[in-house]
Parts: C-alpha cells; sequence; structure tokens
C-alpha cells in the first residue's frame, strides 16, 4: 500500500508529459539528463521489489537485505553474458535470479503473474489490462512465457537504459499489434490501461477524458504525415526533440 502512496504522489502514469507542466529542463535552466538509477530508486520496480522480496533471506531485515542486493549462491546460465547484455552488476543478477526461482520454479514467467504482482502494487485500481500489455511487451517471442534471460534484458532497457533504448520499448509497448506503427486506438488501449491501474484516488486527481486528451496530442505532435499511424522513425524523432515528453520519461520506471 505504501508503495501505491508514493507512485500516486509521483505520477499520473503518463509517458507523455503532464498537462500544463512546466519540463524539468526550463525549470531548471539546464538540458534534460537521464537521472543516473541509484539502487534505491532500483527498488522502486515493482518488478524488482516483488523479485527481491522473495530472494531475501528469511527473518532478514528486507529493506536492508533488498538494497544491499548481496551476492548469493543462485547464477543463472551464462551469467557473464546476461551482465554483458545488461546494465546489472554481478551481485544484481544474482540477487535477480534468487527471487526470480523462488517465485517461478520452472524458469517461467507467465501473464497470470504478472497480473498478480501488478495488483498488490496497485490495489486502488485495476491493473489487469497493463499487466497484460506489459507482459506481451517482455515476452518478444509471443509464446506465453518470460525466460529470466528475457526478463532481466529488459528490466535493464527500462531501468538503466539510454533515451533510446527506453523510447524504442516504449513504443513496442504502445504497437498492441506489432505491425510496426502506432494507431490512436493502441495508444487510447494503452493510456487507458494505466489510467485504470492508477485509480481514482490518485493526486492530482483524474479526469475521464484525460486518456483521450494525452492519445489526440500524441498524434498532433507525432503524425507527421496525417496518416493516421506512428511509425518508429516519427515516434523517436518527435520525442527526443520534445521536452515535456523527455523529462516525463523520468517517471517511466514509476508504473513498471
Amino acid at each position: 500500500m505504501q508503495r501505491a502512496k508514493e507512485v500516486m504522489k509521483v505520477s499520473d502514469g503518463s509517458l507523455l508529459g503532464e498537462p500544463g507542466r512546466t519540463p524539468l529542463s526550463k525549470k531548471e535552466g539546464v538540458k534534460w539528463q537521464r537521472p543516473r538509477l541509484t539502487r534505491q530508486a532500483l527498488m522502486r520496480c515493482c518488478l524488482v521489489k516483488w523479485i527481491l522480496s522473495s530472494a531475501a533471506p528469511q527473518g532478514s531485515d528486507s529493506s536492508d537485505s533488498e538494497l544491499e542486493l548481496s551476492a548469493v549462491r543462485h547464477q543463472p546460465e551464462g551469467l557473464d553474458q546476461l551482465q554483458a547484455q545488461t546494465k546489472f552488476t554481478k551481485k544484481e543478477l544474482q540477487s535477480l535470479y534468487r527471487g526470480f526461482k523462488n517465485e517461478c520454479p520452472t524458469g517461467l514467467v507467465d501473464e497470470d503473474t504478472f497480473k498478480l504482482i501488478y495488483s498488490q502494487f496497485f490495489p486502488q485500481g485495476d491493473a489487469t489490462t497493463y499487466a497484460h500489455f506489459l507482459f506481451n511487451a517482455f515476452d518478444a517471442d509471443g509464446n506465453g512465457a518470460i525466460r529470466f534471460e528475457d526478463f532481466v534484458v529488459g528490466l535493464s532497457i527500462l531501468l538503466r537504459g539510454t533515451v533510446h533504448e527506453k523510447l524504442k520499448w516504449a513504443f513496442n509497448l504502445y504497437d498492441i499489434n506489432k505491425d510496426g506503427y502506432i494507431t490512436k486506438e493502441e495508444m487510447l488501449a494503452i493510456m487507458k490501461s494505466i489510467y485504470d491501474m492508477m485509480g481514482r484516488h490518485t493526486y492530482p486527481i483524474l479526469r475521464e477524458d484525460a486518456p483521450l486528451e494525452h492519445v489526440e496530442r500524441f498524434f498532433q505532435k507525432m503524425d507527421r504525415n496525417q496518416d493516421g499511424v506512428v511509425t518508429i522513425d516519427e515516434f523517436l524523432e518527435t520525442c527526443q526533440k520534445d521536452e515535456n515528453i523527455m523529462s516525463s520519461m523520468q517517471l517511466f520506471e514509476n508504473v513498471i
């Protein structure tokens, strides 16, 4: 519940910036820079918190053990390769793997598990649809299950990736049918799922038409040739030039 309260204070769940909010770069008089993700920030991620709560030894102080990310005996095959592929340290990967295996002895995460995780962290809303979309974004081959390797590669991009990497991942999330384009219907479905998950008790209070407003603003900025869809090139080019969108990327981990 505390996790949910923290999220409600910080973000409305939007990846497109908040209406009427001054971009961070203009507020501070400096160019926006990708924030350095500390271990405390890492622990604000729902998926990481879920994994590491299982990895913590029984009877220990969970907060200390989680933040220490201490080395454990468990380790995935090809640990060195995973370390090269991600921006996690060896100790972090070992701790993540221990929790992953404790929660998912088969070595695979299914969609129902994602729904359970997000229902626990966002009890004030309905996280079912968002968890479905997020799961599909992680499930690159579409076989209905996520291996540890795919799981941590995705987490690494979301939590420690470059702006370009995060934007490509976000495009994949919005491109629900994976045809290489984002339609208004797809964007609206994602935005509605985020608003539904955040619930009716967020601050500031969210209006019913807020998701549609975000989508209309999104397409006005990004659909350069007015053909009704947004391509990956349009998405990347517009996002990286728009300070509101770039500053809102700092809030990305709040709903992951």
